[in-house]
C-alpha cells in the first residue's frame, strides 16, 4: 500500500457520513443515488433518492414506468436531461440485462448517462472491482496534495488525473478507498475553506507549501452564460389554461410550460402583441399583469416573464397546447421557474 492510500484510510471512519446509499450494496440503489447526485449537493439529493427508492424499489418498476412520472418524481431537482437518461438506462437493463443490473465495468459503460466516473463508482461499491473513482472531489484532493496544474477540463488533464487515482487506489479494498476519498474532499478539503489543520497529507501536500490552495485545481474554460428571455402567456378563465410540452433538443425537454414566446436580439415588443393576438383570435382578453423571475443554468441566464391573461372563456387550443383544469396542474412537471411562479401565483390560479 501506497503512503497516499495508507494515510488516507487511517483517517476514515466509515461512520462520517450517514448517507443512505453507503448502506447498500445493490447496485441499483446505487446508480440511482450517483445520477441524482451529478451537479446536485447531498442535502438537495437525499430525498429525493428516498423518494425515487419508494416509488420504484427495482430497476425493473423505474423501466415500466411512464417518463412523464419520472419526470414529475425529478421535478425542481435540474439537469433534467439526467431523468430522461436515467430512465433510458433502466430500460436497456430491462431489455438487454433481463432486468439484471450489469456487473462489469464495461457493461455499466454502456448505460445511457453513465460516463467513467459512475461506471467506477458502481463497479467499485456493489461489486468491489478495482476501478478508481474521479470526481469533483478526487480533482481536487489530488491537484492540491500533488500540485497538479494541469487543467482538469482538458483531455490531457483528465487523463493525468485518471492515471494518478489508478496509481493510488488501494485494489485489496476499492470501495473503501474511493469511499474515502471522496469523503475525504466533501469533509475535509473542501473547495473554499479547507481544514488545513486537521488535513493528515498537510506535511506532504505542495498547495499548502506554495500557498496555492484556492488556485488548485484549474479549469481552462471560462463559464460563459447566454441570456434567454421567455413570455409566457398565461390564459385562465378561472378553471382552465393551456400548457405544452417541451419536445425540441433544448433546455427542460420533456417537461411543461404555458404557451411561449421567446424575444430574440431585435424583438419589439410589436411582436410580442402579435404572438398573443395570434393566439386569441377575435377574442377579447385583458392582460391583468406581469411578473418576471429568473434563473441561473449552467450556460444560460433564463429571464421568464410571465403574462396573466383573463378572459371569460378560452380561446380555441393553440397547437401544440393541451387545455387542462387549472387543479390538475399539480400532476404536471414543470421547471423550476415555473413551478416557482405556480406556487407564488395560487391565488389567481384558483
Amino acid at each position: 500500500m501506497n503512503w497516499f492510500s495508507r494515510k488516507l484510510l487511517e483517517w476514515y471512519n466509515p461512520d462520517s457520513r450517514n448517507l443512505p446509499w453507503k448502506l447498500t450494496g445493490d447496485a441499483y440503489k446505487i446508480w440511482l443515488s450517483e445520477i441524482i447526485l451529478q451537479q446536485t449537493r447531498v442535502e438537495q439529493g437525499t430525498p429525493y433518492y428516498l423518494a425515487f427508492i419508494h416509488r420504484y424499489p427495482t430497476v425493473r418498476s423505474l423501466a415500466e414506468a411512464p417518463l412523464d412520472d419520472v419526470l414529475k418524481l425529478w421535478e425542481g431537482l435540474g439537469y433534467y436531461s439526467r431523468a430522461r437518461n436515467l430512465h433510458a438506462a433502466a430500460k436497456q437493463v430491462l431489455e438487454q440485462h433481463g432486468g439484471q443490473f450489469p456487473d462489469k465495468y464495461e457493461d455499466i459503460l454502456q448505460l445511457k448517462g453513465v460516463g467513467a466516473y459512475t461506471a467506477a463508482a458502481i463497479a467499485s461499491f456493489a461489486y468491489h472491482l478495482p476501478h478508481a473513482v474521479v470526481d469533483g472531489n478526487v480533482y481536487r484532493v489530488l491537484s492540491r496534495v500533488f500540485g497538479i496544474a494541469t487543467p482538469i477540463d482538458t483531455t490531457v488533464g483528465k487523463k493525468i488525473f485518471e492515471q494518478k487515482a489508478a496509481e493510488l487506489l488501494d485494489v485489496s479494498q476499492p470501495a473503501i478507498y474511493n469511499q474515502a476519498i471522496m469523503d475525504f474532499g466533501a469533509l475535509v478539503c473542501k473547495p473554499q475553506v479547507p481544514l488545513c489543520g486537521q488535513c493528515p497529507f498537510s506535511t506532504e501536500c505542495k498547495a499548502l507549501e506554495k500557498n496555492e490552495i484556492q488556485q488548485l485545481p484549474v479549469k481552462s474554460k471560462k463559464l460563459i452564460r447566454t441570456a434567454r428571455r421567455l413570455h409566457y402567456f398565461v390564459w385562465s378563465d378561472g378553471q382552465s389554461l393551456f400548457i405544452r410540452q417541451r419536445a425540441d433538443n433544448d433546455i427542460w425537454k420533456g417537461l411543461f410550460e404555458f404557451p411561449l414566446w421567446e424575444e430574440l436580439p431585435g424583438s419589439k415588443l410589436s411582436d410580442r402583441k402579435k404572438a398573443l393576438s395570434a393566439m386569441s383570435g377575435d377574442m377579447k382578453f385583458r392582460e391583468t399583469g406581469s411578473l418576471t423571475y429568473k434563473q441561473a443554468l449552467t450556460h444560460q441566464q433564463i429571464i421568464a416573464l410571465f403574462h396573466e391573461i383573463s378572459v371569460e372563456n378560452l380561446p380555441a387550443t393553440p397547437r401544440g397546447c393541451i387545455r387542462i383544469k387549472q387543479k390538475q396542474l399539480s400532476a404536471y412537471a414543470f421547471p423550476k421557474i415555473i413551478r416557482q411562479y405556480l406556487e407564488d401565483r395560487l391565488n389567481f390560479l384558483s
